[in-house]
């Protein structure tokens, strides 16, 4: 019995040991296989560049229209219609407002009628005046007579150009009973409505001009000194999407804020179809400090692990790592320091899962 036992627990052993033995190979043979079939990775690349490049600096700013005008009436009156409401975008010259003119229109009457009198005077004036002339040649009336002939025709002729001056201004302030616009723009604000009075100076409407448009930036005062006047800079209207903007640098105002240590720089760019609206934020990228020349690459290429970033470039169709410094950022470009040669070939898709050594197939 205890030989039995004996052979029995020998034959268990040997019997489990050899279904271990097989099934290692098993998943050894398989896993060579799948090691063999696995298929190169798809992977598209671009080139290491060299370019001059200068540091660049993002500032937020606001945006505003171009011009902006408190459109006022420039005599007072009665507000007798209202053309216009908030919203409106409107061409020059487009009537906003008529104040009534009938008082203006009557006192023109009476100014013209004065007119038709003084010049019949002045007619009368100018008979006696050369009949007066004439005797006194012949000293046959006093002086005194003679002067005051002289001095009443004289005082018809001011008043016959201050009732001309009289006219001019009558008509003049019945012109400008209608309020027009100055420019095209839109209507940001009512400021009267049909019944009202408005005094000469009143304000009609806010009008503002948005075919371009102003971004405010106040930068730093480290800063200013490498910026310059007409230069080109890239706008990104933060709610319109991440589309940079060619924009350029209209100002740079002398007067800093003193205790921010900022200067305000106005910035113009085109609003085609009126797409920005004032107010709005907006990312200006300025160009500031001395060129330099530096290695490019897009920045898709560079993958982030940890603190550690690198690139793939393709060794005999196997993905090699390299780390790499980024150094400054262009456009979709990064400027990077590292042991990469312009003109080399990066993995800018398909790198997100590589591994080292791992096959790849390039697919441009």
């Amino acid at each position: 019995m205890h030989l039995f036992y004996r052979f029995f627990i020998r034959t268990l052993v040997c019997l489990s040991l050899a279904m271990f033995a097989g099934a290692n190979f098993t998943s050894f043979s398989y896993a060579q296989e799948q090691k063999k079939a696995r298929p190169a990775v798809p992977v598209k690349t671009a080139p290491v560049l060299k370019k001059t490049v200068r540091d660049r600096i993002s500032l937020i700013g606001t945006t505003k229209p171009i011009r902006e005008s408190v459109v006022a009436s420039e005599v007072s009156g009665l507000v007798e219609a209202f053309y216009v409401k908030a919203g409106d975008f409107i061409t020059r010259g487009t009537p906003l407002a008529v104040l009534g003119s009938t008082g203006a229109r009557l006192r023109l009457k009476g100014t013209m009628a004065a007119r038709a009198g003084i010049q019949a005077a002045l007619v009368l004036a100018e008979k006696e005046l050369q009949r007066i002339s004439s005797l006194k040649s012949s000293n046959s009336v006093a002086e005194r007579q003679y002067d005051e002939a002289f001095y009443n025709h004289s005082a018809l002729e001011k008043d016959l150009l201050m009732n001309a001056a009289d006219i001019e201004q009558l008509k003049y302030e019945i012109s400008k009973k209608s309020v027009q616009a100055p420019f095209a723009g839109f209507v940001a604000a009512e400021h009267t409505q049909v019944g009202e009075w408005i005094k000469t100076g009143g304000p009609v409407v806010t009008l503002v001009d948005m075919n371009r448009i102003l971004i405010t930036v106040d930068v730093p005062e480290k800063y200013i000194v490498g910026i310059k006047s007409n230069s080109t800079v890239r706008a990104v209207i933060t709610s319109l999407g991440k589309s940079p903007l060619s924009a350029t640098v209209s100002t740079i105002l002398p007067m800093g804020d003193s205790n921010a240590r900022t200067f305000s720089v106005h910035i113009e760019l085109s609003n085609k179809g009126f797409r920005i609206k004032s107010g709005m934020a907006a990312t200006v990228t300025f160009s500031v400090g001395e060129k330099r020349t530096v290695k490019l690459l897009p920045k898709d290429a560079i993958v982030t692990s940890g603190n550690l970033r690198l690139v793939y470039t393709i060794d005999s169709g196997k993905a090699v790592p390299v780390p790499v410094k980024v150094v400054g950022y262009y456009d979709s470009d990064a400027a990077i320091e590292g042991p990469l040669e312009p003109g080399q070939q990066v993995v800018t898709r398909g790198n997100e899962r590589l591994r080292p050594g791992q096959a790849v197939q390039v697919v441009n």
